[in-house]
């Protein structure tokens, strides 16, 4: 999810209807990886539209097996019309479903959506509604609820909960605790609805900030029962003072770190990305790297959502990470994605 630059209890049980088919699964490939793409979707990232996908496809070069989108609290809705499109182009949905307002600014606390009004049960008819509406789509889904929680940008971060505070009981952070337990209350109210076409994505940033040991990913893994996919967001320089960093100077660690949360769940790249800054380094050899080397040293990593976006930052600066940044970029990305191993489509169980 694309940073602005400002200056300044108890898992409820499945219930199934009797007779009912299961619902398909995204496949994990044996070999390589699925190939995805977030779509600059507006402030409220959630634009998608068969014109955009298929304009991708085009200059990019292939088709896409994964499509973002973001399904903000604020909505109050289940994002019908866009997995409607996505699903009709031939791409599986990934939902960045997360508990933000109006008017979704960065670097701010909780709003209405706080993780305590969340386990209070306050927003329980609106998790029931969109889960019955994800139940009637009835298509395969992969979610990613309460993304880059170790993070100090969003309204859900652990920074604005207690933090370092320890928790009265076990060895866990006050934080933490809180927001594993608010990601268990999610996930158990909509499988209790016998929602079975979603498959839930952990979505950690790949580093934490700050990098203390409350902080840490670990800490907010709320268990192998209520996740299916391990994600990561990975992104190199995004803004003009930022620090350039390779790509495997970004991936490496995190890579292994978010690989202890759980031995044999497939991982996903949920968010990938870097901006056009040629003084600082190269983003075609970024790329480049990225389309090589995932699918060959990461085994683990069985897809990755490619981010495309260009914004105006408040000191007046840009910030591009589209593949088409640059005819460099562009070349480094359409040549790297040839390679059989970026599969094109999804395949399913």
């Amino acid at each position: 999810m694309r940073r602005w630059l400002l200056l300044s209890g108890l898992l409820v049980g499945v219930v199934w209807a009797q007779g009912a088919e299961p619902a398909k699964k995204l496949r994990v490939p044996e070999r390589g990886l699925y190939l995805g793409a977030y779509l600059d979707g507006g402030d409220a990232e959630d634009k998608v539209s068969r014109e955009a996908m298929d304009a991708y496809d085009k200059k990019v070069g292939k088709s896409q097996a994964i499509i973002a989108f973001s399904s903000f609290w604020g909505r109050q809705s289940f994002p019908r019309k866009q997995v409607d499109l996505v699903s009709g182009y031939g791409a599986i949905p990934l939902i960045y479903w997360s508990p933000w307002d109006e008017p979704y600014m960065q670097d701010r606390g909780p709003d209405r959506f706080s993780l305590l009004s969340i386990v209070a049960g306050k927003w329980d008819n609106y998790i029931d509604r969109w889960a019955d509406e994800a139940k009637a789509y009835g298509k395969p889904l992969l979610v990613s609820w309460g993304l880059e929680m170790n993070g100090t940008w969003f309204p859900w971060s652990g920074c604005f909960y207690g933090a370092e505070k320890k928790a009265e009981k076990g060895s866990g952070y006050v934080a933490a605790e809180l927001y594993k337990k608010c990601y268990r209350h999610v996930v158990g109210r909509v499988r209790a609805r016998g929602v079975e076409n979603i498959e839930w994505v952990f979505h950690a940033n790949d580093y934490s900030s700050p990098w203390e040991d409350w902080n840490l990913m670990k800490e907010y893994y709320p268990g192998g029962d209520v996740v299916d996919w391990l994600g990561m967001s990975v992104y190199g320089k995004q803004f003009r003072d930022n620090k350039w960093v390779s790509f495997r100077d970004c991936i490496d660690y995190a890579y292994q770190d978010l690989g202890k949360l759980d031995p044999k769940k497939p991982m996903l790249l949920a968010e990938i990305g870097v901006g056009e800054f040629p003084e600082s380094g190269s983003k075609p050899d970024w790329v480049r790297d990225a389309l090589r080397d995932l699918p060959r040293d990461f085994p683990r990593i069985k897809g990755a959502v490619f981010w495309n976006e260009r914004w105006e930052n408040a000191d007046g600066t840009y910030s591009n990470l589209r593949m088409w940044s640059s005819p460099e970029s562009m070349k480094a990305f359409r040549e790297g994605a040839k390679d059989p191993l970026w599969l094109g489509r999804p395949d399913w169980n």
